[in-house]
């Protein structure tokens, strides 16, 4: 459990990096609606240099300064909903994923506007500071609240038809600016679901372990090259794995 005790301070001290920042940090754009903020940077670099000094053999892919898979692979967004950040509303975490041999094992997401750490190990359990976190019970749709994430990514016709098809289903739908915190709101029954046609690997791979431990599904995101590339994802309960399937498009195979 070296790592995982590892990974949770490591989040919790970056996030409070981050918060020196939050809403004044210098801004400029990748692309379009893409911002990046000085602290991104420099958020990516501490996070970096902290695994290069305690696991020099370990890969790490970072956001901000990419990086090569291996067998013991750090997955790194230093802030997860820069929007939000650069903007001063407290909507924005820094999400630490690891992978063992490909499968996601080790998760954090610190939400620093909160002081929450959300942190899960494969076998052990998610938690939000020491709570065990469990999905949501809810079995019908109509009672549900799916999270949708965006990116200009995908063309914006393919994400108001994903939007009608959740609507049409019967649940409520939302987008939040952070698809790390939504799959944590996933894991802590706050929401039912949350989807997203395109995502990258560093936005979800400490949720997918955060889901995953609370009992929820999860689609094959790492399949094909999710890992290099991204790929659509949905996270839900058991008992709306194959409505929202069906409704979203994802198969989901737990």
């Amino acid at each position: 459990m070296d790592r995982y005790d590892f990974c949770r301070a490591l989040a919790r001290d970056a996030g409070k990096l981050a918060h020196r920042g939050f809403g004044a940090s210098a801004t400029t754009l990748k692309g379009r609606h893409d911002e990046v903020t000085e602290m991104d940077r420099e958020v990516e670099r501490y996070i970096r240099a902290a695994i290069a000094s305690r696991y020099p053999r370990d890969a790490v892919i970072g956001e901000e300064e990419g990086g090569g898979g291996g067998e013991r692979l750090w997955l790194i967004d230093p802030i997860d909903g820069t929007a939000n950040y650069a903007r001063g509303q407290p909507r924005y975490c820094v999400s630490i994923g690891y992978l063992e041999g490909d499968v996601p094992t080790i998760g954090a997401i610190y939400d620093p506007s909160h002081d929450w750490l959300y942190a899960g190990a494969r076998g052990e359990g998610a938690y939000l500071d020491g709570r065990r976190l469990a999905v949501s019970p809810c079995v019908e749709l109509t009672a549900a609240t799916v999270e949708c994430g965006w990116s200009t990514r995908r063309p914006a016709a393919d994400y108001v038809a994903l939007l009608s098809r959740v609507l049409d289903a019967g649940a409520a739908i939302r987008r939040a600016g952070s698809g790390a915190l939504g799959l944590a709101d996933v894991a802590a029954g706050r929401a039912e679901a949350y989807a997203e046609l395109h995502i990258n690997a560093w936005d979800c791979a400490a949720g997918i372990v955060l889901v995953r431990e609370a009992g929820g599904f999860i689609n094959d995101f790492f399949a094909g090259d999710g890992l290099t590339a991204g790929n659509p994802l949905i996270a839900t309960n058991a008992a709306l794995c194959a409505k929202l399937s069906g409704a979203v498009g994802i198969s989901i195979t737990g």
